[in-house]
């Protein structure tokens, strides 16, 4: 009677246009869900322990210990390589260039995934709790980075494009720019868009129904990763932009937008604080653009 009743209610939801998904929770001991957290934790702070070890890596390479580099641009590669800033790219610097967008991406997104990641392990193992609900969860991750480093190509074709016009010289761009896109990642945290975006992380329960529920296949898990990456994307973007105004090595800006998105997707008041943080680049954005024109 209550499946029958379940049934009847979430057809008409669907029937309204409303995403759900009847899930069939089996008893799962609390030691094996303990185990599978405890997994998945450790992976995602090995993961972002890496990418942070990387970045600072490369940002002490970068730093080239106070060497006057007037006229030269550093290669992110690690091995202190140096070009004139007037040659154009290479084969070689647009991928050490599209590696470090890669792994910032990673240290800046992982810890604002765990949530969704955790629940999605959680649910599998409810779900099968005999079969390989980690291995889905696997795929469900590797299909969430992927749109990130999609986005990683995007962004190093922008730092490409920007040098090309000289409007970014030395992982710093001009003034006046940096200002526009201060006003305009203000701007976007006041959007519509930006405010459905985060919706989907902050409940990873609901997203995971709105969507189908688990999903144990290989190319199930890979898109419904996809899907929320796609989420995630929409929703920091415009913040991802402002490293090309701080410089894209610059550690303590990195950190700093990492934990606003942070706190945008996992806080309670993330609403709030994305709100706020709109005002201060608006803001911010002004000064710089004033600054710039005079």
């Amino acid at each position: 009677m209550a499946h029958l009743l379940t049934a009847r209610i979430a057809q008409r939801l669907r029937d309204a246009g409303m995403g759900c998904e009847i899930v069939n929770l089996v008893p799962t001991r609390a030691a094996v869900l303990r185990r599978d957290r405890i997994i998945v934790i450790l992976a995602l702070g090995l993961l972002t322990g890496l990418a942070w070890s990387y970045l600072l890596w490369r940002s002490l390479d970068m730093s080239m210990a106070g060497m006057d580099m007037t006229g030269f641009r550093v290669i992110p590669s690690g091995m202190a390589l140096m070009v004139p800033a007037d040659m154009p790219w290479r084969a070689m610097e647009f991928i050490f260039v599209f590696a470090m967008w890669t792994v910032m991406m990673v240290g800046m997104m992982t810890p604002s995934a765990a949530p969704m990641i955790l629940m999605y392990a959680r649910v599998g193992r409810q779900i099968q709790a005999h079969g390989r609900p980690l291995a889905a969860t696997v795929w469900f991750a590797t299909g969430y980075f992927l749109v990130w480093i999609a986005f990683a190509l995007l962004a190093t074709l922008v730092q490409w494009a920007f040098e090309r016009t000289v409007l970014l010289e030395m992982a710093t761009t001009s003034t006046v720019v940096g200002g526009l896109l201060f006003v305009a990642a203000g701007s976007y945290q006041w959007t519509r868009l930006k405010d459905a975006c985060p919706t989907q992380c902050q409940k990873p329960f609901a997203f995971l129904m709105r969507q189908g529920g688990f999903r144990g296949d290989v190319p199930g898990a890979l898109m419904l990763g996809v899907r929320h990456g796609a989420y995630c994307v929409g929703c920091c973007w415009a913040l991802m932009a402002l490293l090309l105004v701080g410089g894209v090595m610059n550690v303590l800006w990195i950190v700093l937008l990492a934990l606003l998105i942070l706190l945008e997707k996992v806080a309670p008041f993330g609403r709030q604080i994305a709100l706020l943080a709109g005002v201060v680049l608006i803001a911010a954005g002004m000064w710089l653009f004033s600054m710039g024109m005079s």
